[in-house]
């Protein structure tokens, strides 16, 4: 069992908000890290799955049921299958507050979609906290050795696929996820979408992860438009399987480049999508070095402080910078991700540095030493550089 980072946050924000809602893909481990951070409540939380039709039962007169459990810790769990609930618990949660009822009354776990933002958003504003629940972090499993860092990068973050047995069962467990979501899903939370072409559009960022996306030739290659493959493309990223990195466009006078870069969040995802079992075929493949600069990203994100931004940075001219932290005006982080024990920086990194006036410069490798490799930048592990962005 791997202990999350999440809970103790979950737990503050229950102490703050009458509802906290966990977002995150599904077989992510939210329902069991909502029943493990609820375990020791008094009096015991209810759980309710609501794919459950049973469950689904017992809310057919939702208000009576809530006031009879009043000042106990619903757990609502995949509440994106009866939407119509958002209304209601508004009204719930407003009579509490009068009553002197203000915090910690409903844990809602869902699959993130627009629709589900969309509807909590409107109707629970300033009653609820959002926390997102990614796959198994860097930091989360010893401490980031080399060799379960490595597992962890070849089978990802989904604790099923990580914890499997072997590599072959890990990667037979990705596969089934990756055909359950498109048959099943998908099509239950989004638009109908034929499962064989969000398999094509899937694998296709899967061969181009990280590379900037051109929706006019993306959509050709699906015999679609480019407005209707961006429009999967987003519909990915809301159900937080894909993140879109967009460019850094602070006015400096250059001809910055405007497209995102794309990255398949979970490198076991992006693996099981090219077929790549173990970390040989990992290592043999043109993907090699997107696949580990997607894996060091959602790294360094999932420490980043909300007060901070993500870019890219990338001119006409050759300037390039994989990440860009920017916390304010003059604090500006500027990083380069290399899949090598002996990391080098070009020139078009110090050029882009010097463009956005970066206060720090490091390159994030593979190893745990830390060590300058050229002026002004430093070469730092992952879990370093974790502990860089947390101190912003």
């Amino acid at each position: 069992m791997v202990g999350r980072k999440v809970e103790i946050e979950t737990l503050d924000l229950l102490q703050e908000f009458p509802a906290v809602a966990i977002l995150g893909p599904r077989q992510i481990g939210k329902t069991t890290l909502a029943l493990d951070i609820t375990a020791s409540f008094d009096p015991k939380p209810i759980y309710l799955d609501l794919e459950s039709p049973s469950d689904v039962f017992k809310l057919r007169e939702p208000e009576d049921y809530f006031e009879q459990h009043k000042g106990t810790l619903i757990i609502l769990d995949e509440i994106q299958r009866v939407p119509e609930l958002f209304p209601i618990l508004r009204g719930v949660i407003d009579r509490r507050r009068r009553e002197g009822y203000r915090t910690g009354q409903f844990l809602i776990l869902g699959s993130a979609s627009l629709e589900l933002l969309k509807q909590s958003s409107e109707t629970l504003a300033g009653r609820i906290a959002y926390k997102e629940l990614s796959g198994i972090n860097v930091s989360e499993i010893n401490n980031g050795l080399p060799g379960e860092q490595d597992k962890l990068w070849l089978r990802g973050g989904f604790p099923d696929s990580l914890l499997a047995s072997d590599d072959a069962s890990s990667l037979r467990w990705r596969t089934n996820f990756i055909g359950t979501y498109l048959e099943r899903e998908i099509p239950q939370i989004g638009p109908r979408i034929p499962a064989v072409m969000l398999r094509r559009l899937w694998t296709m960022l899967a061969y181009s992860q990280g590379g900037q996306m051109n929706f006019a030739q993306l959509g050709a290659n699906l015999d679609v438009t480019a407005p209707t493959a961006k429009r999967y493309v987003e519909l990915l990223e809301d159900l937080l399987l894909v993140r879109t990195l967009r460019p850094w466009s602070g006015n400096i006078g250059k001809r910055l480049v405007k497209s995102p870069k794309v990255y398949i969040r979970d490198s076991g995802i992006t693996h099981a999508l090219l077929n790549l079992m173990t970390m040989d075929d990992v290592l043999g493949h043109p993907v090699v070095g997107g696949s580990w600069e997607g894996f060091v990203i959602e790294s360094l994100l999932f420490s980043l402080p909300e007060s901070c931004t993500a870019w890219f940075y990338r001119t006409a001219a050759g300037a390039e910078i994989d990440l860009v932290i920017e916390k304010d005006a003059k604090i500006r982080y500027a990083i380069e991700i290399k899949r090598s024990l002996t990391p080098t920086v070009t020139k078009g990194f110090h050029l882009g540095s010097d463009d956005i006036g970066a206060v720090a410069r490091f390159i994030v490798y593979p190893g745990r030493d830390r060590f300058p490799v050229a002026k002004g930048v430093t070469a730092i592990s992952i879990i370093d550089m974790m502990k860089e962005l947390e101190a912003l």
